[in-house]
């Protein structure tokens, strides 16, 4: 038996989030335990894309620039067309827990396909529309998931950035 946690922060800048990610890549922290989720929206007249161009992932938009640094720092990208919530960009294994979570039929009444990621991984449905809410409002998600501590780590570090709020959670997990 091993437990596992996720803390997850919310961010209401793009920029207060990149600052997260590189204080936390400074620290040390395994960047494949590290997830981002944010609205796209703020595409104005910009030409919108994305596309793999070998291992490297391409983004165009407004927000290219916040994106593209992400796609070579974390591992998996993709971006969702979420009924409720429109077009959502995600960098990190959030990628393969939301595919996991629609695969699996884990979807629980009234979450969306980012609400069955977070909930694959033990994250409370409460906690999930609290989320959910953030997002459809353009903030930033940032989630590392881990041991106890390798979470406790990453949650010294978040606690000293520009965050909305943040929360740890813990599951139990049978190995």
């Amino acid at each position: 038996m091993s437990t596992l946690n996720s803390i997850v922060a919310v961010y209401s800048t793009h920029a207060q989030a990149e600052a997260a990610i590189k204080e936390l890549q400074e620290a040390g922290v395994d960047m494949k335990s590290l997830s981002i989720a944010a609205k796209d929206t703020h595409t104005d007249e910009h030409v919108v894309g994305y596309y793999n161009a070998g291992d490297r992932m391409k983004y165009w938009g407004k927000m290219g620039a916040f994106w593209g640094g992400f796609w070579g720092l974390l591992f998996g990208s993709a971006m969702f067309a979420i009924p409720g919530l429109g077009p959502i960009l995600v960098a990190g294994p959030f990628v393969a827990w939301i595919v996991a979570g629609l695969e699996g039929a884990v979807v629980v009444g009234g979450v969306s396909a980012i609400g069955a990621g977070l909930v694959s991984i033990g994250i409370p449905k409460d906690s999930v529309l609290e989320y959910e809410v953030a997002l459809r409002t353009d903030k930033y998600l940032l989630i590392v998931h881990g041991s106890p501590d390798q979470v406790s780590r990453a949650k010294a570090i978040i606690e000293g950035t520009q965050h909305t709020s943040y929360t740890v959670h813990g599951e139990t997990v049978f190995a």
